[in-house]
C-alpha cells in the first residue's frame, strides 16, 4: 500500500518536469503549430488548436488504466492514476483559474495562486516561439513567490 502512495505521488510531482520538458521543447518546438493559437491575442475562443495537447498527454494515463487494468497491475494503475491526477490539477489551474474558461475561482487571492498566474502572465506576454520563460505550471520560479507578497 505504501508502494501505490509512494508511486502516485512521485509520478505527480514528475509531471511538472514532464510538462516543463513539453511545454518548453515540444509545445514551443516541433508542434509550435499547435500552442501558437493559445499565446495569440485578441479574440478569445473557448476552443484552440492547442488544446489537441489534452488528448495527446491523456494517452499515458489511459494507457496506464488499460494495462494495469487487464494485467491486474497496482504499479501502473498507480502511475496512470498520478498522470491523470497532475491533469486534473493542470486543467483546474490552467484552463479554468487562469484562463477562466468557466466562471470559477474568480476571486481567488492566495499567494500561492497569484504567484502562478504572474508567473503564467510573464509566460504570455511572449507571443512567440522561441522567446518565453516559466514554462512549468504549478511550480514556477521564487522570483513570482517573491512579487505575489507586494499585493
Amino acid at each position: 500500500m505504501i508502494l501505490i502512495i509512494v508511486l502516485f505521488i512521485t509520478t505527480f510531482i514528475s509531471m511538472e518536469a514532464v510538462a516543463w520538458l513539453a511545454h518548453r521543447y515540444i509545445m514551443h518546438g516541433i508542434l509550435w503549430y499547435l500552442h501558437e493559437d493559445h499565446h495569440l491575442k485578441g479574440e478569445e475562443r473557448f476552443f484552440e488548436k492547442n488544446d489537441a495537447f489534452f488528448l495527446i498527454f491523456s494517452i499515458p494515463g489511459f494507457l496506464g488504466f488499460l494495462f494495469g487494468t487487464i494485467y491486474y497491475n497496482t504499479i501502473l494503475l498507480s502511475i496512470a492514476s498520478g498522470i491523470t491526477a497532475y491533469g486534473l490539477c493542470y486543467f483546474l489551474v490552467h484552463d479554468i483559474f487562469i484562463h477562466q474558461r468557466f466562471n470559477l475561482f474568480r476571486n481567488s487571492n492566495s499567494r500561492y495562486l497569484r504567484a502562478v498566474r504572474r508567473a503564467h502572465k510573464m509566460h504570455h506576454k511572449h507571443l512567440g516561439k522561441y522567446q518565453g520563460e516559466s514554462f512549468g505550471m504549478l511550480f514556477f520560479p521564487v522570483k513570482y513567490w517573491k512579487q505575489s507578497l507586494k499585493k
